[in-house]
């Protein structure tokens, strides 16, 4: 089967690099545009573009995905499968093309969060497990019909760092098997149940400001979900801190929003326990532990 697979950050790199060493035969990649990246502004790839430039496969890099010609063109690849991880919101005159049909590979178990930040999400909830899904595309966003799903359990010291790297290796594992359903014609499909279905929208910087005033797991949970990126943050007279790794201290007793610290130790109070600041990075410096912290600085 020939694949045009579309795709843009590197959680879908291990799947490219699973589909490319496999029996099937990618003939084009879409991924998204050249950025101009770092202080001297150099231009620089998506990881997708940079490892199919690697491979010597045909690269398009379309601003209008409803363009005539970007449509014409992908009609000329003859592909029998589009594959789409993280990509954007493609019109049915590009996903009805290929003949076998256009499937995506999603980060959570389907229906539960639909949208943007699927794994942030699970992570800021607590949940326990979550898991990957295959679907093929209809014009309703993350609401087609379920090819394959995979669970994987969500660890305590997980966080999204973490967790994006187990599934991105997970989700190139149930591509390999949706196709070999596919090519072989044993797919049995099954349909969403709208009524479970949960919003994961896109992460924000009012998601990611810690209010005090919520549950020492609630804030534990926010931290695991933002970490390394964009990260959690509070705000101390006009000083933006972000927090990468939490832990919930149940003996010590403090206010909402108090702040108790010894040479080596930080903590904030919750609405019921308090929150030990682990890892921390005030504003204009680098990430560092609590205790290289104290050492320089202080939470007034």
């Amino acid at each position: 089967m020939n694949i045009v697979f579309m795709a843009t950050p590197d959680f879908a790199l291990p799947s490219l690099k699973a589909v490319y060493d496999s029996k099937y035969k990618i003939v084009a990649v879409v991924t998204g545009a050249d950025k101009e990246r770092g202080r001297g502004q150099k231009i620089s790839f998506t990881p997708i573009k940079q490892y199919a430039v690697e491979k010597g496969i045909p690269v398009l890099q379309p601003e209008n995905l409803k363009d005539e010609s970007f449509i014409n063109q992908l009609k000329q690849f003859e592909a029998d499968v589009f594959i789409i991880v993280a990509f954007r919101i493609l019109p049915k005159e590009v996903f009805a093309i290929p003949k076998l049909g256009s499937f995506n590979l999603h980060g959570s178990l389907l229906p539960k969060y639909r949208g943007a930040a699927p794994i942030q999400w699970a992570l800021i909830n607590g949940d326990k497990e979550t898991g990957v899904t295959t679907f093929f595309l209809q014009e309703k966003v993350d609401t087609g019909n379920m090819i394959l799903q995979e669970k994987i359990p969500i660890l305590d010291e997980d966080n999204f760092g973490t967790l994006h790297d187990k599934m991105s290796l997970l989700g190139s594992e149930v591509i390999i098997k949706t196709l070999n359903l596919i090519e072989s014609g044993n797919v049995i499909v099954q349909k969403q149940n709208d009524l479970l279905a949960s919003p994961a929208p896109k992460i924000t910087k009012e998601t990611c400001l810690i209010n005090w005033n919520n549950s020492a797991e609630q804030v534990h949970n926010l931290v695991r979900g933002l970490s390394p990126y964009p990260a959690a943050f509070f705000n101390i007279d006009e000083k933006h801190y972000k927090v990468y790794r939490t832990s919930i201290n149940k003996e010590l007793k403090l206010e909402p929003g108090q702040i108790y610290q010894t040479k080596t130790q930080a903590a904030v109070g919750c609405k019921d326990y308090s929150i030990n600041l682990l890892e921390i990075q005030p504003e204009g410096r680098k990430r560092m532990t609590i205790e290289e912290f104290l050492r320089g600085y202080k939470l007034n």
